[in-house]
């Protein structure tokens, strides 16, 4: 199976329409679009005491863009999965040119939850995640939350509603309201003309920063610390609204 262009996946982003599969093993892929989407308000994650606590505490090492093809690879290592070898081969791809990124999380170096998603102009569209801890997941979508804040990006689409989800801040528009926000994200027409060019052209047309967060903890002293005292920092821009 041949992986899908990646110019192709990009325009289909762009337009709101993902691809997946019916299980690892199945030889097909098909395109969905859902009538109701679920999107998490940049401005609206619920960071519970729990997890703010968690967060502050330094369990868990975070990276992003370290491990990318290992964290689809455990996406996709399930009993039920919509990634096949093409998904999967695809995304890598996709990750090589800029697109596709991965947030880590670690504990005693061993990688136990991450997450990867497709970043096309301020929009970031989350595609799967995994956990071997508890309160990993909800790590892992934190820091993804506040890197989208500091990126400048307008939407976080999660696809499907879940129970878990719903409890971090998700809600679910219809599809003509998703349309709306993905227009103003990627910039409509323009967008799809900049999923069309190479990642440099992309650059050149003004994206969100993906690694925005990462400059602002390594020169900001408001926000320069050491180690996992970075955690403290999530949980101080999640607190604050814009």
């Amino acid at each position: 199976m041949a992986a899908i262009d990646p110019e192709m996946l990009l325009r289909a982003y762009a337009i709101g329409v993902f691809p997946m599969s019916d299980s690892r093993g199945a030889p097909e892929v098909f395109w969905v679009e859902p009538r109701r989407r679920a999107i998490i308000p940049i401005d609206g994650f619920r960071l519970s005491r729990s997890l703010r606590k968690t967060l502050r505490s330094g369990a868990f090492d975070v990276t992003a863009d370290r491990a990318f093809p290992d964290v689809i690879r455990a996406c996709a290592d399930r009993e039920e999965t919509w990634i096949n070898d093409q998904i999967e081969e695809s995304f890598v791809t996709l990750h090589r040119l800029g697109h596709a990124h991965s947030v880590e999380c670690w504990q005693s170096g061993e990688l136990v939850r991450g997450l990867y998603g497709v970043a096309l102009g301020a929009a970031f569209f989350g595609e799967s995640m995994f956990s071997r801890r508890t309160d990993a997941s909800k790590v892992a979508l934190a820091w993804l939350v506040a890197r989208l804040r500091v990126g400048g990006y307008r939407l976080l689409d999660c696809q499907f509603m879940t129970d878990h989800l719903r409890s971090l801040g998700a809600i679910e528009v219809p599809q003509s309201d998703y349309l709306a926000l993905l227009a103003s994200a990627v910039g409509g027409a323009a967008g799809e003309a900049v999923a069309a060019a190479g990642a440099a052209d992309a650059e050149a047309a003004g994206r969100a920063e993906f690694g925005a967060l990462d400059r602002l903890l390594a020169t900001d002293p408001a926000f320069t610390v050491d180690g996992p005292a970075s955690g403290c920092v999530i949980a101080q821009l999640l607190t604050h609204t814009s």
